[in-house]
Parts: C-alpha cells; sequence; structure tokens
C-alpha cells in the first residue's frame, strides 16, 4: 500500500515512547522541562504528536517543523552547496545554538528522509566543513549532556522513499517500525523498561570481566581493539528508539586489522557501499568503497575521523528488526540470525567512561584515548563474527558469537 499510514493509535504510543521513556534516559520528561521537537512535513502526524504529548506531561516544546525534498527544485540542501559563498559554508549562528542549548533540557528528532540521495553530486569536502563549522554546538550539548542536564532520542517515521530504498512496501517498513518499538504491545513503555533491564544485566557482566582487548573474527573481518582503561559497556537507557545495541567507546589507539561491512550506509545525502577499512596503530590505513569512494575518504580525511569512536554488538534476541531499512538508527539494531556489528568512525562517546563525565578535561579525555571529531559514522555489518575478549589477567574469553551474547 503506497499511501499507507499507521493508527493513531500507533502514532500516540510512539510520541509516548519517545517523551516519557526514550528522554530522560528511560525515565521521560519532567514537569517545566524544555523540549526541542524536530520533525518535517512527511513527519507532521508523530511531531504533531510529540507536541501534544510534551504538553500533557508537564513540558514546553520548541517545534522545528522543516519542508521536505519533492521535487529537484525543492532542494535548498543541494542548492546551498552549490551557491554558497566561503563566507556563508563558514558562517555559524553562534549567539542562536549558545542560547538553544542553554534553554533546552532534551531534543527528540524525527528522521523521516524523502531523498536519501539530496547531496549527490555535491563535492564531499564542503559537507565536511560545514559539518566542521558546526561542531560547537556538538561540543556544547555534550558538555552539558556529560553533566547531567540533556538527554535526546531520535525516532524513525516512515517514508515511501525509505520503504522503496529498503525493497518493502511503506506498510511492511512500517511494520518493522512497529515491531522494533514494540507498538503492538499494550503498553510500550512498560516492555522497554523490561528489555532494558535484561541489556543492563549483560553490560554489567561485560564491564565485570575487565577487558582489556576485545578480537573480532569472521570471514570479512579480524580486528582487535583496545578497550582501555576505566571504559564501561552503554547501551538501551532510551537514547535512540528503537536501542537494542550494547556498545563502548575503546582506547582508539589500539585498533589494528581489517574489516569489510556487508550493510551499505547513507551518509551525507549519498549512497556508500562496500566499505572496507584497514587500521594501523589505531588509524585507517586504507579505505575502499565499490560505490561513493570519494565520500567516504573526503570523511575519513576529516579530522580524527579515521579513528574508531565506538564499538558496538547488537544481540538477535533482543531485536525484532529483520529487514534493512536503509537508515543507520535500525540497521545498527538489527537482529536477523547474526545480530549485527559495527564500529563508528569518528567521535568516542564520554558516557562510556566509568567515572564522572563532568571532570575530564578535553586534553584528559585524549590522554585515555577517547577520540574527539566532528565526524560520527556507524557501518554495520550483519555478517556472522565472533568476539573473544583478552582479559586483565591474560586469559581470553569468547563473549559474543552466533549473534548473541555469552557472558
Amino acid at each position: 500500500m503506497k499511501n499507507y499510514q499507521p493508527t493513531k493509535e500507533i502514532i500516540e504510543k510512539y510520541a509516548k515512547v519517545l517523551v516519557n521513556f526514550a528522554l530522560g534516559g528511560g525515565k521521560g520528561i519532567k514537569k517545566g522541562d524544555v523540549v526541542w521537537v524536530g520533525g518535517s512535513e512527511a513527519s507532521r502526524p508523530l511531531y504533531l504528536e510529540l507536541l501534544r504529548q510534551v504538553w500533557l506531561a508537564g513540558g514546553h516544546p520548541i517545534g522545528d517543523y522543516s519542508h521536505d525534498i519533492y521535487e529537484p527544485a525543492d532542494n535548498t540542501g543541494k542548492f546551498f552547496y552549490e551557491h554558497a559563498s566561503e563566507a556563508q559554508l563558514d558562517f555559524f549562528a553562534r549567539d542562536y545554538y549558545r542560547g538553544m542549548v542553554k534553554q533546552i533540557d532534551h531534543d527528540v528528532t524525527i528522521l523521516a528522509d524523502t531523498d536519501l540521495e539530496a547531496l549527490k553530486g555535491v563535492d564531499p569536502a564542503k559537507i565536511m566543513r560545514r559539518g566542521q563549522v558546526h561542531k560547537p554546538l556538538h561540543d556544547w550539548q555534550n558538555k552539558k549532556e556529560g553533566a547531567g542536564k540533556f538527554t535526546w532520542t531520535l525516532g524513525l517515521y516512515g517514508t515511501a522513499a525509505m520503504a522503496r530504498e529498503a525493497g518493502l512496501s511503506l506498510e511492511e517498513y512500517w511494520q518493522q517500525i512497529i515491531k522494533a518499538c514494540f507498538l503492538d504491545e499494550a503498553d510500550p513503555i512498560a516492555k522497554w523498561r523490561s528489555v532494558e533491564k535484561e541489556i543492563g544485566a549483560i553490560r554489567g557482566k561485560l564491564d565485570d570481566l575487565k577487558m582489556e582487548w576485545v578480537r573480532v573474527q569472521g570471514k570479512d573481518v579480524d580486528l582487535k581493539l583496545k578497550i582501555g582503561a576505566d571504559r564501561k559497556w552503554e547501551g538501551g537507557g532510551g537514547r535512540n528508539i528503537p536501542s537494542f545495541e550494547i556498545f563502548t567507546s575503546p582506547d582508539w589507539r589500539g585498533t589494528t586489522g581489517w574489516i569489510r561491512f556487508n550493510q551499505p550506509l547513507y551518509r551525507y545525502g549519498n549512497l556508500i557501499e562496500g566499505v572496507e577499512l584497514e587500521f594501523k596503530n589505531g588509524k585507517v590505513i586504507k579505505s575502499k568503497a565499490s560505490k561513493n569512494q570519494k565520500v567516504l575518504q573526503e570523511m575519513i580525511a576529516t579530522k580524527n575521523a579515521d579513528k574508531v569512536g565506538e564499538f558496538s554488538l547488537t544481540d538477535s534476541r533482543f531485536s525484532r528488526i529483520t529487514k534493512f531499512m536503509a537508515e543507520t538508527l535500525y540497521d545498527e539494531n538489527m537482529g536477523g540470525r547474526y545480530g549485527n556489528t559495527h564500529i563508528a568512525l569518528g567521535t568516542s562517546y564520554h558516557d562510556c567512561f566509568a567515572g564522572d563525565q563532568s571532570k575530564p578535561t578535553k586534553s584528559e579525555w585524549a590522554r585515555r584515548g577517547f577520540n574527539d571529531s566532528v565526524v560520527h559514522t556507524d557501518i554495520v555489518s550483519t555478517t556472522d563474527r565472533t568476539v573473544t575478549a583478552t582479559l586483565a589477567d591474560g586469559t581470553e574469553r569468547v563473549i559474543y558469537e552466533d549473534g548473541k551474547f555469552v557472558v
């Protein structure tokens, strides 16, 4: 059904999950909280319901509603890059964004693409340059989040363009969203809290192992990563809906080996396929893609985007996502036979630090091997991988095989 629309009940459940569970680190928002709500024409039903749910929870929504790309003439993003002057490329509304970060307590953003290759043909150097200009915004948000004063989440609203790219009907695409987010449950929030408890138990076991290294092996990978001191595993908790992955931010300096990815990557308005990476002494020394290699290599050339910021595994027993969705939010949480393995090039997550995130200075984060970059790009594979940990006492233990944690 090309014109399929989820029911009002589904949309209401979805909005409640995002506002009353995902934000606040799994606790929802509090009365008086200010919530930035980002949506577009394509996601209008969910956007409006999010506003209602913030009001019902006693919060104050600040709406950010944008147009969609239906015709080439409407593609203002591409128009900007094709016509922007040097000054326009480098413009950053510092006072506006500084005030926004100071004002808001939460950010919920809906992903709803109507053209997954909207920036096809744009010079990737310009896209990376623009991303670097906005780095202060991300730094301010991360600092506030580290101090426990800001939370965020992402949700997906299925569009015909996304379904078509995934090779699904719009109804099939939405069925994946509904199942993945437990919107077919009588009480989705209760289900999420139950899953969060199970994910938390695995995280605790991983932390207790006191790993020093992990080695990922399979037919398309032989990669070794140094976990690093004072690390912990994260996952669940509402940041991203759905979120089944369990991840950490390793010490980037210890990454060595090679890895290939069987899932395509939609990034910077382009489709990148057949990604292959080789690491030595923590840095990418070779990169290759069967499609849009120039975009991949321009991204990697961005400051510190040649280093690993995240290593992640998804247990197939948690995730109800069984189809390719052409959206990283879902593809990095795919279940299926072997779950998935993914790494992110670029910036690390400070919440993978086992200590007080508000304490380390920028130089201390660097000393601990946490990477800092404007880029954070997740690249996913769903093939069979075995992950073996080397523990502090030198013994080895398999922690993940056949798409499942075995701890």
